[in-house]
């Protein structure tokens, strides 16, 4: 039985070794055929690697080529930015200084129109205008624009050096009447003279409000001659002006009361009479004043009122006559007729007096109401005719309005000026009659006050000697 076994294991060994020979034989002969067939591929490959790595050599030349390329572009383009950048800057540098010289020149064109004097208007005012509207204009460029003002800027450096020495041109001037006259302009220094063509009017030409046409303001009737000489040729003498146009500044705006008076219209004769009846008043009331201020006599008065207090009342009246003190001669009146009514005699002789001291003083308080209602009036005439030239279409219409609006402001400074002088003297003189009714009332007040007793006894002796006479009559009817 282990024979059995030991022969068929022997058996399944035998054939066990059988089959891995044959798979170590397939095996070995699958790797000879894995290994030649690796071979083969790598030859393929190695055949195929050299062209790839020369292909592979040429597209890294390439790309290096390309990325040098790409660096000079990108340098390039950087330069070419910062450049930009530089130009944009330097752009909006120079579109600054362009803006800056463009307000700059926008500022001058406006501020010459004021510097200059109205006179030259007449030349430069369509330069000025085309360059102060130059800067609001969408249709111009902006060479244009610079072109309008760069041309008022050039006519400015050849109008100054025209002034050197003096400048003449052609214009129109408003003459004393109102009248616009054609003539020339004289530029001399400070001054601005005018001379019509036809030689009537020649003066000093002065800007005025709203108007491109000065008023010419003659001088003296010589000075006027020479001037025209000296403007028609443009050769003459000129006085020097130290003041440096001080001196004829003064010389036009100084103005005489008669041509105050002229210039402040109609109104100005009322207002006059009624400053003529003032002074009149004031000067006659102070005279009265000062006169009874030098009658006055209180030593007399004290005389007076010695003598009554010891009872002579002749005596007080006597003394008293040869007074012109009024209230030492309202006392002697009411001494005079004391025996009918003291207190009467008193008030009428005391509004005797007292009247003459309120004498004219309501004439001046009229003066005192009535001289600002005609400067007021005058003000109301002068601005209507004013604002009536407003609409009117003459040339000479600024110097009118001007002219009445001068009119308006000299009447009611006039009557304004009257009323304040009238008013000082008339509380003045109230007061100085409300002191002598004070003096005048305390006087009659003592009179009274003294008279009290010897009134009650002559009153008394009155009455006894009645008494008397009435016993003798019955006496002797018996």
């Amino acid at each position: 039985m282990k024979t059995i076994l030991l022969s068929l294991c022997l058996a399944g060994s035998v054939a066990v070794a059988d089959e891995v020979d044959q798979a170590r034989t397939a095996v070995q002969r699958d790797l000879e055929t894995s290994l030649r067939e690796l071979t083969t591929l790598r030859d393929a490959i190695a055949a195929e690697k050299l062209p790839l790595a020369r292909e592979l050599t040429t597209v890294e030349d390439q790309l290096s080529t390309l990325r040098k390329d790409y660096d000079r572009v990108t340098r390039a383009q950087d330069m070419a930015n910062l450049e930009l950048a530089n130009l944009k800057s330097e752009i909006k540098t120079r579109q600054d200084e362009v803006a800056y010289i463009g307000n700059l020149m926008d500022e001058f064109a406006r501020g010459l129109e004021t510097r200059i004097h109205v006179s030259e208007l007449q030349r430069y005012a369509p330069l000025i205008e085309a360059a102060k509207a130059a800067p609001g204009n969408v249709d111009l460029s902006a060479s244009d624009k610079y072109d309008r003002q760069a041309a008022l800027m050039k006519t400015a450096v050849v109008r100054l050096q025209d002034l050197i020495g003096g400048a003449r041109f052609d214009g129109r001037a408003v003459d004393p009447q109102g009248v616009v006259a054609d003539g020339k302009f004289a530029l001399i220094g400070p001054a601005v003279l005018f001379a019509s063509a036809d030689g009537q009017t020649a003066g000093i030409a002065v800007p005025q409000s709203g108007s491109t046409k000065p008023v010419v303001r003659p001088l003296e009737k010589k000075v006027n001659i020479a001037l025209a000489g000296i403007i028609a040729t443009g050769e003459g003498a000129l006085p020097l002006d130290p003041t440096r146009g001080g001196a004829i500044r003064e010389l036009i705006h100084r103005a005489s009361l008669v041509h105050y008076f002229k210039q402040g219209g109609p109104i100005m004769w009322p207002l006059l009479l009624a400053s003529i009846l003032a002074l009149t008043v004031i000067i006659e009331r102070l005279t009265f004043l000062a006169k009874e201020k030098r009658r006055r006599e209180p030593l007399v008065m004290s005389s007076m009122m010695a003598a009554l207090e010891n009872g002579d009342v002749e005596e007080a009246i006597r003394v008293g006559k040869p007074s012109q003190d009024y209230i030492i001669k309202t006392l002697t009146y009411a001494l005079t007729h004391r025996q009918k009514s003291l207190t009467d005699a008193l008030l009428r002789a005391a509004s005797q007096e007292l009247h003459r001291f309120t004498r004219a003083i309501p004439l001046l308080d009229t003066i005192v109401t009535l001289a600002p209602l005609l400067g007021l009036l005058g003000t109301v005439t002068g601005m209507m005719g004013s604002f009536g030239m407003l609409g009117g279409a003459e040339l000479g219409a600024p110097a009118q309005i001007t002219g009445g609006i001068a009119e308006a402001l000299i009447a009611t400074c006039v009557g304004l000026g009257i009323a304040i002088m009238c008013l000082l003297p008339m509380n003045y003189l109230h007061t100085q009659a409300a002191n002598a009714r004070q003096e005048m009332e305390d006087a009659c007040a003592h009179l009274e006050l003294v008279m009290k007793p010897i009134l009650d006894a002559e009153k008394q002796l009155d009455r006894s000697l009645t008494a008397k006479l009435n016993t003798i009559a019955h006496a002797e009817a018996r």
